[in-house]
């Protein structure tokens, strides 16, 4: 659109380094398309109808660590379906037969495959039923604390929020209002925004 201006920084931490994603080239580049990976919000959009589970969750891997053999792969793969509650046999199966949340298990478990640093989740529940939602963040917060992965979780979902996160960064009309700890944002939150968002979290009856 003609007038606006978009701009911005995305930095990296870790190994003692402080890295701009997008000043990236190259090899450099590459490294971190690694170490940082994306779930989407819509599981069936986001993997390839055409492929078979095998082949989704192997192509990142010949991509990015093209110096395993076909038969590593193929472990690692295995290993990643059981680790996200599927079983092997889900491997030669296309995403069609899937329900929405085993979806979701085999787009977390290909965005796992190169053993990220960091997971991108963007609305990754907002698809699906809530009592599958429930499971998909039991599964991520498992995964979390196993790995070690860092979660930059995207959501308008307060109660999501107050469940996962430790930090918490609020935007409105793509401008950064409010941020820091979960607990001081969500118990005490300063802008109206946040408020407005906390106040549509549902009650539990009592």
């Amino acid at each position: 659109q003609a007038g606006v201006r978009v701009a911005g920084e995305a930095w990296l931490h870790g190994d003692g380094e402080r890295r701009n994603l997008f000043a990236l080239e190259g090899a450099a580049l590459h490294e971190a398309r690694r170490q940082v990976q994306m779930v989407f919000q819509d599981p069936f959009a986001s993997l390839n109808p055409r492929m078979r589970v095998s082949e989704i969750l192997q192509e990142g891997l010949q991509t990015l660590r093209p110096e395993w053999s076909a038969s590593e792969r193929l472990d690692r793969v295995v290993d990643l379906v059981g680790r996200v509650g599927l079983r092997a046999d889900a491997l030669p199966r296309f995403p069609h037969e899937f329900s929405g949340g085993q979806r979701q298990r085999l787009a977390i478990a290909r965005a796992l495959a190169v053993s990220p640093r960091v997971l991108v989740c963007d609305e990754p529940t907002s698809a699906l039923d809530v009592s599958v939602q429930a499971q998909i963040l039991n599964l991520l917060r498992e995964l979390q604390s196993e790995l070690g992965l860092g979660l930059l979780f995207i959501t308008h979902n307060m109660g999501v929020v107050s469940y996962l996160a430790d930090h918490v960064a609020v935007m409105q009309q793509g401008r950064l209002v409010e941020q820091g700890p979960a607990a001081q944002v969500l118990q005490q939150p300063a802008h109206a925004y946040t408020r407005t968002l906390l106040a549509a979290v549902p009650k539990r009856p009592f």
